[in-house]
């Protein structure tokens, strides 16, 4: 028998395999080994009582921050021979030991500035933690440096390039091809984040309000509004489509389900963008998260105001949605330059 699950995944693998009776065996065999000596109760308590009560963490940010740790522990254990069996032991780190780590990322595992950046908060995070609990009493990452990483601006479609999108997503009529354009046009419609889309259930939707209440990042409720072409594609996903794909699986509460009734995964709507991105000709190796993007951006060009595209988003903070600021503004270069007379 083979069996396909996110959870016997190796640390830091992201693709879904296929695993045996025996292999699985041997990997929960090893995962114990795993929890036994690197998630130690330091880093168990730092991922559920700072990151999930205090911070509110999703999902996806507790999985980066428990693989980051886990490999820089993997690290300490195997390169420099220092065992933590208790949370006392993270005293024993130097900054020597730190910068160690630092090169093995950049040196022996290739790893570009913005993943080394990021595992290097993580560990910073993580130590001022152990500070504030009293498990040590000097931060050895109070001077640790980290790569400079230059905010590059997303990446986003023209409005003709999405049209193009949508327009190839549902021409063959199929089920599938019906629930994938729906899909598209949802993230265009919305800016929802893939995980937020694949979190929803019919009864997010409001039919009479046009718009779909969602969580997003530390479980905090939104509201998103759908324009009448989204909602009328929404509609009849769900009184044709849904109904064929769900089979007898009538309980499913997913908006949005694969061949089998089951609710659709990250992966799977990655793979829907990418197979008709080519379809288009869309050549731009284009992401779910750029339909977000593109949604942001057009929404600002054609005179939305930045505070609530900020709402619409879901940013805590507007100086993140500030960055497509700097895209819009090129846009308005560019028709400034074509429309001036003495341009």
């Amino acid at each position: 028998m083979l069996v396909s699950c996110d959870y016997f995944k190796p640390i830091g693998q992201t693709n879904v395999a296929k695993f045996s009776d025996l292999q699985v065996i041997i990997y929960l065999e090893s995962a114990m080994i795993y929890e036994e000596i690197i998630m130690n109760n330091a880093i168990q308590s730092f991922l559920h009582d700072y990151l999930i009560v205090d911070k509110g963490f999703s999902q996806n940010t507790l999985d980066a921050y428990r693989n980051d740790l886990g490999q820089f522990s993997e690290f300490l254990e195997q390169q420099v021979h220092v065992h933590i069996n208790d949370q006392g032991s993270w005293g024993q780190i130097t900054l020597d030991m730190l910068n160690l780590y630092i090169t093995d990322l950049r040196v022996k595992k290739g790893y570009r500035d913005t993943t080394t950046a990021r595992k290097i908060a993580a560990i910073k995070s993580f130590f001022s933690y152990l500070m504030s609990e009293g498990y040590i009493s000097d931060d050895p990452t109070e001077s640790l440096g980290s790569p400079r990483v230059g905010r590059s601006l997303p990446k986003f479609l023209t409005e003709d390039d999405v049209t193009s999108l949508l327009d190839v997503a549902g021409k063959a009529g199929t089920p599938e091809s019906k629930r994938d354009a729906t899909i598209l046009e949802l993230l265009y419609a919305t800016g929802l984040r893939v995980s937020e889309l694949v979190a929803l259930d019919v009864s997010d939707i409001d039919f009479e309000e046009a718009f779909i209440l969602c969580k997003g990042k530390g479980e905090k409720e939104r509201r998103v509004f759908l324009y009448p072409k989204a909602m009328n594609e929404l509609k009849q996903y769900l009184q044709q489509s849904r109904i064929t794909l769900l089979g007898s699986k009538k309980a499913e509460t997913a908006l949005f389900v694969n061949h089998r009734g089951e609710r659709l995964t990250r992966q799977w709507i990655w793979n829907i963008l990418k197979i008709c991105s080519k379809k288009a000709n869309i050549d731009e190796g284009i992401t779910p998260h750029t339909l977000r993007h593109s949604f942001a951006t057009h929404m600002l060009q054609t005179g939305a105001s930045l505070r609530h595209v900020q709402e619409l988003l879901g940013h805590s903070s507007i100086s993140t949605t500030q960055v497509y600021t700097h895209m819009t503004n090129q846009h308005m270069r560019q028709a400034y330059e074509k429309s001036h007379p003495r341009a």
